[in-house]
């Protein structure tokens, strides 16, 4: 513990746990349901008061029948059960992966709840607050490294199969360096052909000129970096 200690079996103890839990798992919610992204505060209060319940119950075996109960094989069966919830809240769509931040607030709503639940009320205050600050945060500085990465996954639509080995040939002839390369051909006529490229540009070559001049190749419909 850091300030107060709340694991002695106490009724006042234990609603103490259960509304931090509440109050921990909503606040991590909202902040993912005012970003319009899965995991609201519904979801992720609700994971954190279950596994609340879980270290309770844990501790009420080990209490009532000591020596019986094994608290820690209780909380790694939640901890590795919730990967359920986090999973169906994944999604893909097109080549991008969405839904990875939701399902890790998910899966960490159960571990803050273990510690609320236990009497680690502290703790798991102590790591949502550092939690919602990150995901507030970092996204500033993820954007301005990304800016500034040579790094650029272009999304193209080309006319025909053939414009790939012409648009990766430009690539290498200029000095970029082919990291990754898929082609996903159209599943019916009229459709385009999209070509997924993770590529390096080298830093004597200006990035947004250079995406603009990769849309001219002849047979390349549109370029786009994601």
């Amino acid at each position: 513990m850091f300030f107060v200690s709340l694991t002695e079996w106490t009724w006042q103890n234990i609603l103490i746990r259960i509304l931090s839990s509440l109050i921990l798992g909503s606040l991590i919610g909202i902040d993912r349901g005012a970003k319009r992204r899965g995991g609201g505060a519904r979801t992720d209060a609700a994971v954190c008061l279950g596994a609340t319940l879980v270290m309770l119950t844990a501790q009420y075996m080990d209490v009532t029948f000591s020596g019986s109960a094994d608290i820690s094989r209780m909380a790694s069966q939640v901890i590795s059960g919730v990967g359920f919830l986090g999973a169906g809240s994944i999604l893909i769509s097109g080549h991008r992966v969405r839904g990875l931040t939701s399902a890790a607030s998910i899966w960490i709503c159960a571990c803050i709840g273990l510690a609320a639940g236990i009497g680690f009320v502290d703790g798991a205050a102590l790591v949502t607050l550092v939690l919602l600050a990150g995901l507030h945060i970092l996204p500033f500085i993820e954007e301005h490294i990304y800016h500034l990465s040579r790094y650029v996954t272009l999304y193209v639509q080309a006319e025909e199969s053939r414009t790939a080995a012409t648009l990766l040939h430009r690539l290498k002839q200029d000095g970029c360096k082919i990291d990754m390369y898929d082609l996903d051909r159209p599943r019916s006529s009229g459709q385009a052909f999209v070509i997924l490229i993770t590529v390096y540009i080298p830093w004597k070559i200006n990035k947004e000129e250079y995406l603009d001049e990769l849309a001219e190749t002849n047979g390349v419909l549109s370029v786009d970096s994601l």
